[in-house]
């Protein structure tokens, strides 16, 4: 009995030993796939900037980015003044309607909404279904009830179809954040009698802070790479245009003509426009992430 009982607590150090080497191989391999990915990326989009940047270095200076685009046929001169005047006014418009709607959308499933309504949960699938339709769908939509009905192509119907691309982006991610905060959380606020509405506004959203901020740069990076529905909607313009009624310019649809040119300096701008569009994008995202870093609520 002693022998059977040593060899069996023999065998358990064996198969324990092994489970732990077992993990820490695993754990290790996880840790340099993860590493390695990481690199990976990062080195991609640095090898990206800087394709952009050599192939496109000739046509980025003051001209290029205060001036008008060149007239038809002239192969020299311009610049994407107009296309970067209608960007922003265009991605102004997505977000201000896109970031609300997106995060009431994300408070009513993760907050309001009980687990077991169905209501909700089809809220949930058509969120998750918007979120990969093509964007060629949402253009072709917002021409037949945006653009046909004003008989114009405009800035407001651009901006309509991107913040109809951004409203599932940042309403699945805010959803996620939310019910990542813990429930202890929103029990004292209630404790304190203060109505769910203030809870909500006040403790869980500051808490899910940085996750909301990541979603609404994620939707917004998305959006402004978008070309298939601008050209059905805000169809683009030579000259600056501040009237959201009116046609307007946007870099990508000046990067896709400037590519499709028949002139070799087209094609360079186009490389400088689509470099000032990549590293405008990382620098308004990183400059909202430090402008907001530090406040609302921390959880440790």
């Amino acid at each position: 009995m002693n022998n059977t009982g040593s060899l069996r607590a023999g065998r358990k150090i064996e198969v324990s030993a092994a489970s732990k080497a077992r993990r820490r191989f695993m754990s290790g391999f996880a840790y340099f796939f993860t590493a390695l990915s990481t690199v990976v990326s990062l080195g991609l989009l640095l090898y990206l900037l800087l394709f952009l940047l050599l192939k496109g270095v000739g046509a980025i200076n003051w001209e290029f980015l205060t001036s008008d685009a060149p007239p038809v046929g002239n192969e020299g001169g311009g610049g994407i003044a107009a296309a970067l005047t209608g960007t922003g006014l265009i991605i102004s418009i997505a977000s201000l309607i896109g970031i609300p709607l997106g995060l009431l959308i994300g408070i009513y499933l993760s907050e309001i909404a009980s687990p077991t309504s169905r209501f909700a949960n089809v809220a949930r699938i058509a969120v998750n279904t918007f979120t990969g339709i093509p964007s060629i769908i949402v253009g072709i939509f917002v021409y037949v009830v945006v653009v046909r009905p004003m008989h114009s192509f405009s800035a407001l119907a651009g901006g309509i179809a991107l913040s109809i691309i951004m409203v599932p982006i940042l309403a699945r991610t805010a959803e996620d954040v939310m019910r990542l905060v813990p429930g202890s959380i929103r029990e004292a606020g209630m404790a304190l009698g203060i109505p769910t509405w203030r809870v909500i506004l006040g403790v869980v959203v500051p808490a899910a802070r940085a996750g909301i901020i990541t979603g609404g740069v994620l939707a917004v990076a998305r959006v402004a790479g978008e070309t298939a529905p601008l050209i059905l909607t805000a169809l683009g313009n030579e000259f600056v245009n501040l009237n959201i009624l009116k046609p307007t310019d946007e870099l990508t649809l000046r990067i896709l003509k400037y590519a499709r040119g028949p002139f070799e300096v087209w094609h360079e701008q186009a490389y400088g426009a689509a470099f000032v569009l990549v590293a405008g994008v990382a620098l308004a995202a990183l400059l909202l992430r430090l402008t907001t870093r530090g406040r609302g609520i921390k959880i440790h």
